[in-house]
């Protein structure tokens, strides 16, 4: 195993898969001749040419709808938005065409193709770029969301989603383009859609959590670990479908839960999987399930306020004590 980025991870993932199957090529703005907005895309010009590794107009609604025709007659293509922020321009071929076509044609046609990019804050981006877009698509019957939090997730998930036969969002985060870790090189070792990962062990409280919430859950339970807390941590993975039996275990164990987001409180993932805990878990429960999440506020630009918007380790900490009755 070797020790790479989460973008290298991505690189990894699309070189291998184009290299696989001559019917997956990859479109989006800057995708080619600039290497990709944040470079995921490197060298794969020169390896693959413009007919696979395809520059686009700034016309999200349009490549994106190309994007769904080419799936349709049996192509792979991988749509990339710069920003899932962008990709609201885009919403009415993602939702009303490619999230529905298997179902309104009577199964005639299949849709495999990704939409990725970028998802959620990053700093100092404002409003309209820093929105946690999991919990919306994830609304969506027919969609796939997925949502990576380290460098081996993202290239055994992105293999994996590449390989699907079905749409299949899969949400970046900015802030881990940059982080580390282990990844193999086995270029048929695929990350299972819908199936969560335990990144700790724990016996005293879980957290559940997705995406770039994974590093400061970890950090979490690092912190606490001096105060002999013992946190588990549930990384979902994926949020359509949602792997509930990985959570109904982890809860049966710790008997605790927080719920930590990146998103808004109003309809978000945790509201999700503490519909489910209360459900199918209630009699496991030795204190009320707690949702970390960003402040109900579009994000602030000031630095200062969006440090305070935003979730982070002080307020999961806090939570999880809550929910242990030491605060």
């Amino acid at each position: 195993m070797a020790v790479i980025t989460y973008r290298e991870a991505l690189t990894q993932a699309l070189r291998e898969e184009l290299t696989r199957d001559e019917n997956v090529f990859l479109m989006g703005e800057e995708v080619a001749q600039y290497n990709g907005a944040y470079k995921v895309s490197k060298g794969l010009l020169d390896e693959f040419g413009p007919m696979r590794i395809v520059d686009t107009p700034i016309t999200e609604l349009g490549f994106a709808g190309v994007g769904v025709g080419s799936a349709m007659v049996g192509l792979r293509p991988i749509i990339e938005f710069m920003t899932w922020n962008f990709a609201l321009l885009a919403l009415d071929q993602v939702v009303n065409a490619a999230a529905k076509m298997l179902y309104m044609s009577g199964g005639q046609f299949n849709m495999p193709m990704v939409f990725r990019g970028p998802n959620g804050s990053a700093l100092q981006l404002s409003a309209q770029h820093s929105q946690a877009w999991e919990s919306w698509l994830a609304h969506i019957p027919g969609l796939k969301v997925v949502t990576p939090g380290t460098p081996a997730d993202a290239k055994g998930l992105l293999k994996s989603a590449i390989r699907d036969d079905n749409p299949v969002v899969f949400l970046e985060g900015e802030m881990l383009y940059n982080t580390k870790g282990e990844v193999s090189d086995d270029a048929d070792l695929l990350v299972p859609i819908g199936k969560a990962d335990i990144k700790r062990e724990g016996s005293d409280c879980t957290i559940v959590t997705h995406g770039k919430m994974v590093l400061i859950a970890l950090q979490v339970a690092e912190a606490l670990a001096k105060e002999n807390i013992a946190v588990e941590i549930v990384d979902l993975r994926t949020i359509r479908p949602m792997d509930v039996e990985a959570i109904a275990t982890s809860v049966q164990k710790t008997n605790r839960v927080v719920v930590l987001e990146e998103g808004w409180e109003m309809c978000g993932v945790g509201a999700q999987v503490a519909d489910f805990i209360q459900r199918e878990c209630f009699d496991d429960l030795d204190a009320p399930v707690i949702r970390v999440h960003q402040a109900d506020t579009p994000m602030p630009y000031a630095k200062n306020l969006e440090r305070a918007a935003k979730p982070d380790v002080p307020k999961a900490i806090a939570a999880i004590k809550k929910v242990m009755y030491l605060a």
